[in-house]
């Protein structure tokens, strides 16, 4: 009978090894899955950037830089803002002649169709 409880514990002793040994190898497998979803993270994060940066740089490359841009249409702006003071000075002078022109030579004429009451 000593031999049957001796069988028994040892048994019972290599189940509980067993099952320690499976729990074991649980979370080392649940360790290696969370590590390698942080690997595959980093990677993408790391590949996301890359791709990120190459596009940015195309798009300055292709469209250029707000910079470029702002600058551009600021200098068109002041090449029409000096164009049309150099257009108004040029013409000012010639505007206020031809208004003083209309103003002081007063002709003084009948509408074409003023009628006399006479006509009827």
């Amino acid at each position: 009978m000593a031999a049957t409880t001796t069988g028994v514990q040892q048994l019972l002793a290599a189940e509980k090894k067993a099952a320690e040994t499976v729990s074991e190898a649980r979370r080392r497998k649940a360790k290696r899955l969370k590590e390698a979803k942080e690997e595959a993270v980093r990677e993408i994060d790391t590949y996301r950037k890359e791709r990120e940066t190459q596009f940015q740089q195309r798009k300055t490359q292709l469209l250029g830089s707000k910079d470029d841009f702002k600058a551009k249409v600021e200098g068109e702006t002041e090449e029409k803002l000096s164009e049309l003071e150099k257009q108004y000075n040029d013409n000012k002078d010639q505007v206020i002649v031809r208004m003083l022109e209309l103003v002081r030579d007063i002709k003084p004429e009948l509408h074409k169709n003023f009628r006399t009451g006479k006509e009827d």
